[in-house]
């Protein structure tokens, strides 16, 4: 399954970021295949994966960089860092304004849906928004099981073992790190949704040609 935040409006900047032209998952046919095992696994235990994100081109990092230098756009601070300033969001390492692990192109941003899936609305741009830490029956209504948190949430409780998520969600996490970790990827711990393959074919190269068809 596959929504891929930043093609779309629903996301911490609010807008399309530069290089995701289309709503595209890319993968280097190493980690496509390690996520094809996972997701099998995922399908047996009654999941499917869901992607927020796979490769994701240098100029987004760009993009990200010259929306930090606009201090007053922050349309959807009340969901993605509700409790941060802006002005922290890189220095406290929430947002890469350089060169990240997804533009190798062996890493990926998921989280879990139970089967059947449920339905789940559009973003409606301009909607009010919820806190990204807020319960799940308050955040937006994605269709996935809770995690505790929403994706691309830029606070601590979206360490992978934070302490203040509650037992339900923290096993959650832990279904969704065997599943990927059994198919040879890494999770990074300060963010439950990001894996990346532990025998990336590029793990020196970055690359920045735009998502397209």
């Amino acid at each position: 399954m596959l929504d891929i935040r930043y093609h779309s409006e629903h996301n911490f900047v609010g807008r399309s970021i530069d290089g995701y032209l289309e709503p595209r998952c890319l993968l280097t046919m190493q980690a496509a295949q390690a996520l094809r095992r996972a997701q099998t696994t995922a399908r047996a235990g009654g999941y499917s994966l869901k992607v927020y994100d796979c490769y994701r081109p240098l100029r987004a990092g760009d993009d990200f960089k010259s929306w930090a230098r606009i201090p007053d756009a922050q349309e959807m601070k009340a969901e993605f860092y509700p409790g941060i300033a802006k002005s922290d969001l890189f220095t406290l390492g929430y947002v890469s304004g350089g060169k990240s692990a997804h533009s190798r192109g062996s890493t990926v941003d998921l989280t879990l849906v139970a089967l059947p899936a449920r339905t789940q609305r559009p973003f409606v741009p301009g909607e009010a928004l919820a806190p990204c830490t807020a319960p799940a029956d308050q955040r937006f209504p994605d269709n996935t099981i809770d995690m505790g948190t929403g994706y691309d949430c830029f606070d601590p409780r979206s360490h992978t073992l934070d302490s203040r998520i509650p037992a339900h969600a923290k096993q959650n996490r832990l279904i969704l790190r065997q599943l990927m970790t059994g198919a040879g990827f890494r999770n990074y711990a300060n963010e439950w949704w990001h894996y990346s393959l532990v025998a990336e074919p590029y793990p020196d190269t970055y690359f920045d040609f735009p998502i397209a068809s």
